[in-house]
């Protein structure tokens, strides 16, 4: 951490005014939040100083958009809420963000750190905030001095930018009490991130593996997009004749390339589990093979892995691989394909003429029977009409349940214009996630995908997208239900009663706000919103009415692997 002088011109300044114009000076231009009374002056501060404050409904909200803005940007996203209850609002959120890996710093307020003996009370928001997020797993800091706040400060958005979510807590005596005015602000120092070569052993040792593979596989996640891999992988898959996928969050990675699989695991079509089959030998770039990606271990085959990720511990973590390779994605592709002789077409069978025909002949609609009813569509067929309408730059925000099964038949540009809602499986945190996308990239659309449950849970959001004016298209996957649990339960040929719910039309709300709303039963309904979906010109709300008998495929994964466990 480098430091600057604090220059005593004799002017002072509360410190929370001296931190707010840190923050500005950091080169942040957007703080996501709710404020409290502990963080009113602060959050005032950061506005007044030219750092625009967005302010979101809930707290789970507040902080799913700087984890939003720092995923699509890359840069710091910070959030700053209240204490107390607060805090336990935005519990769920923080803890999501901190499984993704994206440059988070939460600034809490906090009780003054010196009570008066005998005082009065009781303080009704007393929570040990600190405790409960680091048994959440989060690291935290707190500015226990007026002096050293500055300090603590830059400090939290150095452990943040290191790719983590980090609270910062500010005592209110401390916020309020006023130090020198600065002349120099504290720098805080950016990670300096050199992508590390594999070593020659394990190179040798892949190349070795592949040499004896005849109809490999590649599978890529979103690490190797982040590692700028795509062009070193599809070079290698075409020294080697590999065929290519990618992992739900490296989505569309190959999009365009013809030996493109699309999405491997509980998110593929049938083509991709189809060839997978057929491997001899399975290459993994940048991903951690997570249950979804292997279809609870049904997806690829039990033929020799080589895995290779920048971080040793990812390797192995979730299923065995045969070879691992640590280093950065794109350094390991180039010098396997180095180490790799380059063969000839007879011998790169998954590359012939008829394979390469079966690959360009697939259609999604040859996957599943349409389930469409005279009030409903099945969700499948709904995506594949979106798709159609929807501006091709856009962002999409997923959010969890039943209604994933959409996902393979949605595009985006690159992985980095997608994001799921599932590191902490909780619903509800993707109206966030997209809040902050959008105004990380407001010159596109971002669509947010979520069901009737997580919107109800979120629904106040609406009004923050109408006063933030962010550009946002809300796709309500209505099934009246708690989808997932309804198939679990039937899975399980249990009662479903409780799991249903009356068929609520949210247009109306959602219009109220400000939105240009629809419900849409049919294809026809859909059509309607044509001009409107291809060019949005504001915020666009559609109800979707899906069939609820419609199950994602996953569903039946869970259900199989826990009958076996």
């Amino acid at each position: 951490m480098a430091r600057t002088a604090n220059s005593a011109s004799g002017e002072k300044a509360p410190v929370y005014e001296v931190l707010a114009h840190d923050i500005k000076a950091m080169g942040v231009e957007a703080v996501f939040g709710l404020m409290s009374d502990d963080t009113a002056l602060f959050a005032t501060s950061l506005d007044t100083a030219g750092v625009r404050f967005y302010g979101a409904r809930h707290e789970n909200a507040a902080i799913a958009m700087a984890d939003g803005y720092a995923y699509a940007t890359g840069r710091l996203g910070i959030a700053v809420i209240g204490r107390g209850p607060a805090l336990a609002n935005g519990l769920h959120s923080a803890v999501y963000a901190s499984r993704t890996s994206c440059p988070v710093l939460i600034i809490y307020g906090e009780a003054a750190t010196i009570g008066a003996p005998n005082g009065l009370g009781p303080d009704y928001k007393a929570l040990d905030g600190v405790g409960v997020l680091r048994a959440a797993g989060i690291k935290t800091f707190s500015a226990m001095s007026p002096e050293g706040a500055r300090q603590t400060l830059a400090d939290a958005a150095a452990a943040a930018l290191r790719g983590a979510t980090v609270s910062l807590h500010l005592p209110t005596n401390v916020q309020l009490s006023e130090i020198a005015r600065p002349q120099a602000s504290l720098a805080v120092k950016q990670p300096d991130w050199k992508p590390q070569p594999p070593s020659e052993a394990s190179i040798s040792a892949a190349a070795a593996v592949l040499a004896r593979a005849k109809r490999p596989l590649i599978v890529a996640g979103l690490g190797a997009y982040k590692a700028g891999a795509r062009k070193a992988i599809e070079a290698l898959a075409e020294r080697i004749g590999a065929l290519l996928v990618t992992t739900a969050r490296g989505k569309d990675l190959f999009k365009g390339n013809s030996r493109n699989l699309g999405i491997i695991g509980s998110f593929s079509h049938s083509i991709a589990r189809r060839m997978a089959d057929q491997a001899d030998c399975v290459v993994v770039f940048g991903a951690g093979l997570n249950f979804l990606t292997t279809s609870f271990g049904t997806s690829l085959p039990k033929v020799p892995l080589i895995q290779v990720d920048a971080a040793r511990a990812n390797i192995g973590r979730w299923l065995n691989a045969d070879v691992a390779i640590v280093g950065d994605a794109r350094l390991a592709a180039e010098q396997l394909a180095s180490a790799c002789p380059a063969r000839p077409a007879a011998e790169k069978p998954f590359h012939d003429t008829e394979t390469s025909a079966l690959i360009a002949a697939f259609r999604p609609e040859q996957d599943f029977q349409p389930a469409n009813t005279a009030r409903t569509l099945d969700m499948r067929v709904l995506a594949m009409g979106l798709e159609k309408l929807l501006p091709t730059d856009r962002n999409l925000v997923v959010d969890g349940g039943n209604f994933l099964g959409v996902v393979p038949y949605l595009s985006v540009p690159d992985p980095s214009h997608f994001k799921m809602i599932g590191d902490f499986a909780s619903i509800g945190l993707a109206f966030g996630a997209a809040l902050g996308m959008a105004k990380a990239r407001p010159e596109k659309p971002t669509v947010m995908i979520i069901g009737d449950g997580g919107f109800l849970m979120t629904m106040g959001e609406l009004e923050t997208v109408v006063r933030e004016d962010l550009p946002l298209v809300v796709i309500v996957m209505n099934d009246c239900a708690y989808g997932a649990e309804l198939h679990f339960l039937k899975l399980r040929q249990h009662p479903v009663g409780k799991s249903v719910f009356p068929d609520v039309d949210f247009a109306p709300i959602a219009a109220g706000f400000g939105f240009e709303a629809e419900t849409i039963r049919t294809l026809e309904d859909l059509a309607r919103m044509a001009p409107k979906l291809r060019d949005p010109q504001g915020p666009i709300f559609l109800d979707c009415k899906l069939n609820a008998e419609v199950a994602a495929p996953f569903m039946s994964e869970f259900a199989h692997f826990e009958g076996r466990h």
